[in-house]
């Protein structure tokens, strides 16, 4: 089982959506997402695990490594609604990630203008029908 992924930018930051379960098999998808983030993107990142039906310890490295990459751009990661399987718990040597109960939460803390910029997603995105600015990966 792999995950899906939609990337969108805000005024001055950018949320990284993901969907599915984020295990083993969907950590490099996960990176090739993040990669893809930091390439399009400037300000911090809000990882909205809505949609992700869970992670495994490795997934959730996965995301504590991806807080020390943007880190080293001088850029931060945020959550959004966790799965409830388990918390992230940095070992200490990943930078302090903060947590927001939903994506509205998380949104309402950058008082930026409101809106949507840009959009990409993978293929099988659920909302896929939509008419936003997008590229397919």
């Amino acid at each position: 089982m792999t995950i899906e992924w939609r990337y969108t930018t805000h005024h001055d930051l950018g949320v990284l959506s993901l969907a599915g379960y984020l295990g083993p098999d969907a950590v490099h998808r996960f990176t090739g997402a993040v990669g893809w983030v930091r390439a399009r993107g400037t300000g911090p990142v809000i990882l909205d695990l809505t949609e992700l039906r869970g992670w495994s310890t490795g997934g959730r490295l996965a995301v504590a490594q991806a807080a020390a990459q943007l880190a080293e751009e001088g850029r931060h990661l945020e959550l959004a609604a966790i799965p409830a399987d388990g918390n992230l718990v940095p070992d200490g040597t990943h930078p302090p990630i903060p947590v927001h109960c939903d994506l509205r939460t998380a949104l309402a803390t950058h008082r930026g203008p409101a809106g949507e910029g840009r959009e990409w997603r993978t293929d099988n995105w659920a909302g896929a029908g939509n008419n936003a600015d997008q590229s397919h990966t």
